[in-house]
């Protein structure tokens, strides 16, 4: 993929703040989709040398397959603190090298994390996808802001997430029995298209495809 990376990363949160702000509002969360979908991807991160070195993974898979077409992994010195709420300007650069490295540009890109389930509404998934200006979905294992009802057990039940009177996601059961992923509109993808595709990328696992894939990936040593 061609990538064109902005040099100017924050290195304080207080700059990081103002970029959030500054970001917010060129969120889109309808839906902007080239159809029909041939090819999603899944981007997560692993670390090394206690935190410094930062290591991004991409999957490229066929859609609704879900075969393997193409990966990526690179390694790069990790330059933001880790601080909750502000993990985008830690993980990005890493990830937009290993985007550069991919030649099969997916449709759409599920990313290990939260897209406007956010203090701000600008987690990695939304200000990935804008960057990039693709779209993309937050996937999150755990809760970073809001409230929802007790999700049933059975796959596909649902609750919304609500933060401050605003639904910013949903709490989705993507197996039966499993503890519930954290889905969010990233960029240019409604909440009930987010969902849809998260479920169509799930098979036997707790996770979809895409991410479950790219943690493998960037977990490994």
């Amino acid at each position: 993929m061609k990538i064109s990376q902005d040099s100017a990363w924050p290195s304080t949160v207080a700059e990081a703040i103002v970029i959030q702000e500054k970001l917010r509002d060129q969120v889109i969360t309808s839906d902007q989709l080239q159809e029909p979908i041939q090819y999603v991807a899944g981007v997560d991160m692993g670390f090394e040398a206690n935190g410094t070195i930062s290591r991004a993974a991409v999957v490229v898979l066929s859609f609704p397959d879900l075969q393997v077409i193409e990966t990526s992994l690179v390694h790069r010195p990790t330059t933001f603190p880790y601080v909750p709420g502000f993990l985008s300007f830690r993980e990005i650069p890493a990830v937009l090298d290993a985007l550069e490295k991919i030649k099969t540009t997916p449709d759409i890109i599920l990313c290990d994390g939260q897209g406007i389930a956010h203090p701000r509404r600008l987690g990695i998934a939304s200000h990935l996808g804008l960057l990039i200006d693709m779209p993309t979905i937050g996937v999150a294992k755990s809760k970073l802001v809001g409230k929802n009802e007790e999700v049933p057990k059975t796959k596909g039940s649902r609750q919304p997430l609500i933060y401050k009177g605003e639904t910013i996601g949903a709490v989705l059961r993507s197996r039966t029995g499993v503890k519930p992923l954290y889905i969010s509109s990233g960029h240019r993808v409604s909440l009930p298209t987010a969902i849809d595709y998260v479920l169509r990328c799930i098979t036997k696992y707790r996770l979809p495809e895409t991410t479950r894939l790219a943690d493998k990936l960037a977990s490994a040593k």
